[in-house]
C-alpha cells in the first residue's frame, strides 16, 4: 500500500473511543526500539505531527518468523489500530494488507445486456468506460477499432460502458442515451453509432457550439442508423424524446465506485488502463490477459520493411 493511500485510510476513518490497557513496563532498550518504530512509521507513511502513534505489545502471528505489534495512531478523541508485523529478531518492520479476491469490483463490471463487439464466447473482454463527447475517448476507440480489432480477431470482446463527463462535456449524456436507444434494438447499430460520433466529434459541436443543434444532431444521427439498421422506428422515436438517463447514471455510478475519475478508462479482464495509451501498450496488457487464460497472442506485427538505399 502507498504511503498516501495508507495515510488517506488513516485519515478517513473516525472510531469510536474506548479504554486501552496500558502496557507493562518496559526496558530501556524497548523504549530505544520504540522510537525507533514510531519514527520509521512517522517517516514512511507521512503521519502529520499532531497525531500521535503508540507502539502496543507483541502478539503471536500467523508468519512465521514474525510477530503481530499493534500500533494505535490517534489525534484527540479518535484512533485506530493498525497491525504491523515486526521479526522476531527485533530487525524488521513490515506491513501486510489482505484483499478478498472474490469482491474485487473490477472482476463484477455490470455487463448484462450491453452491446458486445467479437467474439461473444471470448476469454478476453475489454470494458471501455467512454465519454461519446471526449477527445481522448475519440483517440482510443480510434486504437481499438479497427487496428485492435483486427490484431486479435475472435480472441477478445468489447463492450462500452457510459461515463458521460457532463461538466466539460455538455451533449455527452443526451449521446449515451440517444445510444443505448439505438442499443436496446440493434448492437450493429449502437455500434455504427458510437463509431460516428467518435469520428465526428466537431461535426456535432458544429462551427458554433450551440447546444440545442448539438442534441438535434445526435437525434437526427441516431435516427439515421436506425433506419439503415431497419429498427422500429415509431420506437427508437419514443425513447429518443424521452431521454430517460437512468441506465446511463447507474453506468455513471458504477464507474465512480471503481474510482474511475477521468475517461477513457478501460478493464482487461480486470486489468485497468487509464486514458489513450499507445497502442502497443493496449497490446501488451492485451497479450498478458490472453496468455492468463491459457491463449497464446497473435504474433507482433512487422515493421515494414525498408526500400532498399532508404536512409543513406
Amino acid at each position: 500500500m502507498s504511503r498516501l493511500h495508507f495515510l488517506a485510510g488513516l485519515l478517513a476513518l473516525s472510531l469510536t473511543v474506548g479504554c486501552k490497557a496500558q502496557p507493562a513496563s518496559q526496558s530501556s532498550q524497548d523504549l530505544a526500539q520504540n522510537r525507533r518504530i514510531e519514527v520509521m512509521v512517522r517517516s514512511r507513511f507521512n503521519v502529520p505531527q499532531d497525531y500521535n502513534v503508540a507502539v502496543g505489545v507483541r502478539k503471536p502471528s500467523q508468519i512465521p518468523g514474525y510477530e503481530t505489534l499493534p500500533i494505535t495512531i490517534s489525534r484527540g478523541s479518535h484512533s485506530t489500530q493498525v497491525d504491523f508485523l515486526l521479526s522476531t529478531d527485533g530487525k524488521t518492520l513490515a506491513r501486510l494488507d489482505t484483499f478478498d479476491l472474490t469482491k474485487d469490483p473490477a472482476f463484477n463490471i455490470d455487463v448484462a445486456g450491453r452491446p458486445i463487439r467479437g467474439n461473444p464466447a471470448a476469454k478476453v473482454t475489454i470494458i471501455n468506460f467512454d465519454d461519446l463527447e471526449c477527445p481522448f475517448c475519440a483517440r482510443m476507440h480510434e486504437t481499438l477499432f479497427p487496428s485492435t480489432m483486427e490484431r486479435y480477431k475472435d480472441k477478445v470482446r468489447f463492450i462500452y460502458k457510459d461515463d458521460p463527463l457532463t461538466a466539460i462535456h455538455p451533449w455527452a449524456m443526451h449521446a449515451a442515451v440517444d445510444a443505448n436507444c439505438l442499443a436496446a434494438q440493434s448492437p450493429d447499430a449502437y455500434w455504427a453509432y458510437v463509431d460516428y460520433l467518435h469520428a465526428h466529434g466537431q461535426e456535432i459541436n458544429g462551427p458554433d457550439r450551440n447546444l440545442a443543434k448539438s442534441f438535434a444532431a445526435l437525434d437526427r444521427i441516431a435516427k439515421e442508423h436506425g433506419a439503415t439498421a431497419k429498427v422500429d422506428g415509431a420506437k427508437l422515436d419514443a425513447c429518443i424524446a424521452k431521454q430517460d438517463e437512468t441506465q446511463v447514471q447507474a453506468s455513471a455510478r458504477e464507474a465512480d465506485a471503481l474510482g474511475i475519475d477521468g475517461t477513457p478508462a478501460l478493464f482487461v479482464n480486470g486489468e485497468r488502463i487509464n486514458g489513450a495509451i499507445p497502442e502497443p501498450q493496449v497490446w501488451m496488457v492485451i497479450d498478458r490477459a490472453l496468455r492468463a487464460a491459457g491463449e497464446e497472442p497473435p504474433a507482433a506485427p512487422q515493421p515494414p520493411a525498408q526500400a532498399e538505399g532508404a536512409g543513406r
